[in-house]
């Protein structure tokens, strides 16, 4: 498409304006005056898009369409002076308001976007999921799997795994969140008696956090990721400082024997 598009800019470019065509000002008006004539403002341009092949712009006077143009093709056979229109079509300019490109559903969907009662459908070609009755990549899973005759329609392939750990290990409950590196060095999540080890693959450098007071308490967490409710953060034993015995001698009464 590139080397179309230079292509055809080149023409344009080197295109002689037929003299004919660009006189003819009035029938290109009246091309897009026939709906609101008040709509139509001056005439801006005449370009030439090819031979006896030109365009005339006018501005836009539609009200919301600030900064557009109207765009009148108008062209003509050769030797013959009888100017016909092409086609007409209105476009930004420079100026011009225009609303965002569109994106697909499932590039806008972000994560935490589903909500109570929503429906996700997921593509039968998701590439993050195999069939269930093949081999998933992961031995342990694959283990159980065919001890106890258990499976899934679908389960996650490797590329799904490694997409959800790397996803992991970036976000909130890896060790460069916030909350990890303000922690305690020691204070990592694999040495912490609430930790609980994933199974599988990922058992390798995640697991679930058990603590309760912990802010990461039921999601999954990097083995290096930290908080400061680890389970060896304990008070030291302090020794009591011992202070000198004080009297108030202003509230001692003399007693005489």
């Amino acid at each position: 498409m590139k080397n179309v598009w230079v292509t055809r800019s080149a023409a344009v470019r080197s295109a002689k304006l037929d003299q004919v065509c660009a006189a003819a000002v009035d029938l290109a008006r009246s091309a897009v005056t026939e709906v609101d004539p008040s709509e139509v403002g001056p005439h801006l341009d005449a370009v030439a898009e090819g031979e006896r092949l030109v365009t005339h712009y006018f501005a836009c006077e539609t009200p919301g369409y600030r900064g557009w143009r109207w765009a009148v093709t108008v062209t003509r056979v050769s030797r013959s002076k009888h100017v016909t229109i092409c086609e007409t079509v209105l476009l930004p300019g420079s100026e011009a308001l225009l609303a965002q490109s569109w994106v697909p559903w499932q590039d806008r969907l972000q994560p935490g976007d589903l909500g109570v009662g929503d429906l996700l459908l997921t593509p039968a070609d998701d590439d993050r999921l195999v069939p269930g009755y093949t081999l998933s990549d992961d031995p342990a899973v694959d283990e159980v799997t065919w001890e106890l005759g258990l499976g899934r329609i679908r389960v996650m392939s490797k590329e799904g795994r490694e997409e959800t750990a790397q996803r992991w290990y970036d976000g909130d409950h890896g060790p460069d969140a916030a909350i990890a590196t303000a922690a305690p060095k020691a204070a990592r999540c694999v040495t912490c008696g609430f930790y609980l080890p994933l199974a599988g693959a990922m058992r390798q450098a995640f697991g679930v956090c058990g603590n309760m007071f912990a802010p990461d308490d039921g999601r999954a967490v990097s083995n290096d990721h930290g908080c400061g409710a680890h389970s060896e953060a304990l008070a030291e034993n302090a020794t009591p400082e011992e202070l000198p015995t004080v009297y108030d001698d202003g509230e001692v009464e003399s007693v005489e024997d």
